[in-house]
């Protein structure tokens, strides 16, 4: 699985976004099934105004499953919150700690992200260690 973060959905729905290419071409070639959290999808309708075209297509991306989500439970939350804690110097969005939290439930590591400079610095716990993320690349600084 791969978990995807919002400027890569925005970007994907968005022709006019300076990523947009990029992103397609790299979601393309993902053979891997797709995940988004609830904050990230949130966070990704932000910049899509209602009525648009990529607004439509992203509600019909999620319906047809060409991502599934992730759901948060109190726990998760919690999580979450404490993330935002102690990442508050990056600053930590709960879209960016609930995709944490999500690899920490899932076991992946893997994201497409455009904001590769916060994803190489998160941290996923596994037991008593911390992980990296596999951080995929489809444009953005």
């Amino acid at each position: 699985m791969i978990l995807v973060d919002t400027g890569p959905l925005v970007a994907l729905f968005d022709p006019g976004d300076p990523d947009h290419d990029r992103c397609r071409r790299s979601l393309r070639r993902q053979r891997e099934p797709l995940c988004a959290t609830v904050p990230v999808l949130t966070e990704a309708f932000h910049p899509l105004s209602p009525g648009s075209r990529g607004s439509s297509a992203l509600r019909e991306f999620f319906v047809r499953r060409g991502a599934t989500l992730f759901f948060l439970d109190v726990a998760a939350i919690a999580r979450a919150f404490e993330l935002m804690e102690r990442y508050a110097d990056q600053p930590m969005d709960l879209a960016d700690a609930s995709l944490v939290v999500a690899a920490e439930r899932s076991g992946t590591r893997r994201i497409l992200t455009l904001d590769h400079r916060h994803f190489e610095v998160y941290r996923i716990r596994h037991g008593h260690r911390e992980r990296t993320f596999q951080v995929i690349r489809c444009g953005g600084s």
